[in-house]
């Protein structure tokens, strides 16, 4: 592939190792999302129907803090790390180098089209390499005005736009990588590890899973509601890969969980929630179809309390909730990434922890609660690739924390300066002056240079005189 040859060519230039280069490419991020802000709501609006509300908080000023944050920590990132040396190479020093790993495919995803583009694009650059974005063919709006702003802005001998579907993604993945980043559904993630294995490249996945949230009864309700709303509903319609995906909490405290939920759900979206200009549409037809067939599932279909309305023409479904769903439903076997949020009743709040951990390990997981013990048998029991107390999807907004997953929910993690770590090779440098020298490392090998060397690799210093001096 020609666009390939031509970024291996730029990166052996040196051209992208310089901090004079990155710094530049942050500026023209920077200015093509101010000068193209309403470009930019618009396409967001085109492919999800997403509130400007939404594309400014989550989307732009999300680009916006990555770069903002990368130019004002570039030059403490690529400062070379000290390290400690060890006595068996006294005298030396040791450091380790960040150096770029050479041009990185981006993958990206269509239920943020913007922020999870730049996001990764961002992490490339600060590193140094040259990259090839790919965006989600299914936001084709925002595909499209991503791959004319780059080129208009960005150095288009080091970064690249390839639009395209299934065909383009295939011919991508068939190419020899540095490293490849993919944010999606576990299927196609399972598609590009095997594509990369081929050529040993690096992956960073970023896939999703069923990221349950525990509601106690010691939580603050209102703000709980009012919090899981945002997570849930106020992400996207909850096509987000960590919005909540189902809530546990107790038999006694689900009715008024449920009330609580319908009072702010009706303040946030009025009483015909699908004409509401606040919530997101569902992305496409497909996926309509797909929820759809989850709410009419015969095992759930009788569970819902509040909402099911859906429009197929509009492709909005209304927030729903449904409870004490059956873990065998369909609802309860796959990722929903929808408006649909399922409650599942315990006899207490601690038999949570076990509905979780009998199943894969979810991308985010959430605990609502003023127990402080509770909070610690949460943060020790439950293995996600992020936790949030009191809170939901803020953690993957939180650019001095890794987000990532484990296990089935992915591998890897990025964002802030573990964006600029993933992009680059930690290279160990140690110098050494010529003074030093240690007879007993070289032949010939006696008894008396092996009792010396295990003596000094022990640190025992009396073995070590007893060595030399025949003590």
């Amino acid at each position: 592939m020609a666009a390939v040859a031509e970024l291996r060519a730029t990166f052996a230039s040196g051209k992208t190792k310089s901090y004079d280069w990155r710094v530049s490419q942050f500026k023209a991020i920077l200015k093509l999302t101010n000068e193209h802000e309403k470009d930019i709501i618009e396409a967001l609006r085109s492919d999800l129907n997403k509130p400007e509300h939404e594309a400014i908080l989550y989307e732009i000023c999300g680009v916006k803090k990555s770069a903002k944050l990368s130019l004002k920590e570039l030059r403490r990132w690529m400062t070379p790390e000290k390290a400690k040396t060890s006595l068996i190479t006294f005298p030396s020093s040791a450091e380790l180098v960040s150096e770029p790993l050479g041009v990185i495919l981006v993958i990206s995803t269509w239920n943020y089209p913007f922020v999870l583009s730049f996001e990764a694009v961002i992490g490339a650059i600060a590193a140094g390499n040259t990259v090839v974005l790919k965006p989600s063919e299914i936001a084709p709006a925002t595909s499209s005005l991503l791959s004319k702003l780059i080129g208009e802005y960005m150095d288009s001998s080091a970064v690249k736009v390839v639009e395209g579907a299934v065909p383009e993604t295939t011919a991508l993945l068939e190419q020899k990588w540095d490293k490849i980043i993919y944010t999606g559904s576990e299927k196609v993630g399972r598609i590009v590890a095997a594509a990369a294995a081929k050529h040993l490249t690096p992956v960073i996945l970023e896939l999703g899973g069923k990221c349950p949230v525990i509601v106690d009864t010691k939580a603050n309700l209102e703000v709980t509601a009012r919090r899981l709303i945002l997570g849930k509903w106020g992400s996207n319609s909850g096509q987000t890969c960590v919005s909540p995906d189902y809530i546990l909490t107790t038999k006694e405290f689900a009715p008024k969980l449920v009330d609580a939920l319908v009072r702010e759900l009706k303040k946030f979206y009025g009483k015909e929630p699908l004409e509401s200009p606040d919530l997101s549409r569902i992305i496409n037809s497909s996926h309509f179809n797909r929820l759809t067939k989850l709410m009419d599932d015969e095992k759930v279909s009788g569970k819902i309390v509040h909402g099911g309305q859906r429009d197929k023409t509009t492709l909005k479904i209304a927030p729903t909730i449904l409870l004490d769903v059956p873990e065998d439903s369909l609802i309860m076997n796959e990722e929903i990434f929808g408006p649909l949020f399922p409650i599942i009743t315990v006899d207490k709040i601690e038999d949570s922890f076990n509905v979780i951990n009998a199943r894969e390990k979810p991308l985010a997981a959430y605990l609502f609660t003023n127990d402080e013990m509770l909070k610690g048998e949460f943060v020790e029991s439950v293995s996600a690739g992020g936790l949030s107390i009191n809170e939901t999807t803020l953690h993957s907004a939180t650019l001095t924390l890794p987000f990532g997953g484990v296990g089935e929910s992915g591998m890897g993690s990025y964002h802030g300066k573990y964006s600029f770590d993933a992009f680059s090779h930690k290279k160990p440098v140690l110098r050494r002056s010529f003074a030093g020298e240690v007879a007993a490392r070289y032949p010939p090998y006696t008894p008396e240079k092996q009792r010396f060397l295990k003596a000094f690799l022990d640190g025992n210093i009396i073995d070590v005189f007893r060595a030399l001096f025949g003590w």
